[in-house]
């Protein structure tokens, strides 16, 4: 039997967009199969609107300040947005945060 974590990707939020998350620190994103990091991000948009524009601009492109890790690699470091993320992977969004 496959398991929940297997037909899903996790996308572990940080506790400052927690806030427009209901508190949730853990999202499973349904995944049958690969799925772009883009497209994880349309899902959850349609969940949480907030969240989508702290994490994107208004272009859809994710912001400067915001840094994604598939597995702990940058996906500016892969493909960007189009980085194919496979159920069961762990997807980690660091929103920088300024200030002194």
């Amino acid at each position: 039997m496959v398991g929940v974590a297997e037909k899903t990707v996790t996308v572990v939020v940080p506790s400052l967009l927690a806030k427009v998350t209901g508190e949730r620190r853990e999202l499973s994103v349904p995944a049958s199969g690969p799925r772009s990091v883009a497209e994880i991000l349309d899902d959850l948009a349609a969940d949480f609107p907030v969240f989508n524009r702290r994490v994107r601009n208004e272009t859809g492109a994710i912001r400067r300040y915001v840094n994604l890790y598939l597995d702990g690699e940058d996906i500016r470091t892969l493909q960007g947005p189009a980085t194919l993320v496979a159920p069961g992977q762990e997807l980690l969004i660091i929103q920088s945060v300024a200030g002194g």
